[in-house]
């Protein structure tokens, strides 16, 4: 089987299915893991996305209501590479390609749409059953299950500090989809947002009036180095530095594009990470630190 994956979460998918050498395209976002950086990229920004979050954000919103794309689609270099099947998301408009993004391939398609940790697993299963390895899918989840279950007993007995994800900085977006799932199983009280609804902007008085113990920012396609840099953004706020997680050193950055945003094969490390987070653990090289401070 031929595939061209659009969706990282989806190429880390059928990598960890055993299936990674079935792949023959890949969007410009799939980098995990690291080898399928050498397929063709069979997508990218339509527009230049290393502006400020303030600029990314007002772009998207431009483009949404003049509809415009958000992507540019290779679509004859996805016809060159002949695939059986070609895997996009239908979760959400913004974050990557859609199905309506992609025309005129003579190709199976498969469209993911996971807004929760069992939706995750549910696209596992998904995606296992279309390449012919449903035992292998039902293996894998179960797997991803054991991990999520140990990190629910870690956390158990564990005072439940409050807590704040920021999916992104100008304007200020709480975390939805996943993400309140994996606060409650990382042992932690969420204290803006719900499971099983979008990311959504909030007012950020409501950030002030939370004053949560300790806030996680994790901007949606930021490696850990680009989040760092939205600590000049956040700073602007004029009460920011009032707020006790930043009193008290409890605000921490880390890499949402790899873990916090994405619905493939990390949801079950970015619990771990959480929990490590939350409950006094050390800084990862790469992943996620705690801000410097001044």
């Amino acid at each position: 089987m031929r595939i061209v994956s659009l969706l990282a979460s989806a190429t880390e998918m059928v990598c960890a299915l055993g299936a990674g050498d079935w792949l023959v395209g890949r969007s410009h976002e799939c980098d995990n893991p690291p080898r399928v950086r050498a397929l063709p990229a069979c997508s990218e920004p339509a527009f230049d996305v290393a502006v400020s979050s303030g600029a990314i954000d007002a772009e998207v919103r431009r483009r949404i209501r003049a509809r415009e794309p958000l992507y540019i689609i290779h679509t004859e270099r996805i016809r060159q590479l002949r695939p059986d099947l070609v895997i996009t998301q239908s979760h959400c408009d913004v974050c990557a390609v859609t199905p309506e993004n992609v025309h005129g391939i003579e190709a199976a398609q498969l469209a993911l749409a996971a807004g929760s940790v069992e939706g995750i697993f549910d696209d596992i299963v998904r995606v296992a059953q279309a390449l012919g390895l449903a035992e292998r899918g039902r293996e894998l989840v179960e797997a991803e299950r054991r991990r999520l279950d140990a990190v629910r007993a870690r956390t158990a007995a564990l005072p439940r500090p409050g807590v704040v994800l920021l999916e992104w900085t100008d304007p200020l977006f709480a975390m939805g989809n996943w993400g309140p799932e994996l606060v409650e199983i990382a042992g932690g009280d969420l204290r803006i947002g719900r499971k099983g609804e979008y990311s959504a902007a909030i007012d950020a008085e409501q950030l002030r009036a939370a004053d949560p113990e300790c806030i996680v920012v994790a901007p949606c396609g930021f490696n850990l180095a680009r989040a760092l840099a939205e600590k000049a953004v956040l700073e602007q706020l004029p009460w920011w530095r009032e707020l006790r997680a930043v009193r008290n050193g409890r605000v921490a950055f880390a890499d949402g594009n790899l873990y916090f945003n994405r619905s493939g094969m990390t949801v079950s490390r970015t619990a771990e990470i959480l929990a490590d987070i939350l409950h006094g653990g050390s800084a990862e090289a790469g992943v996620w630190q705690w801000m410097p401070q001044c």
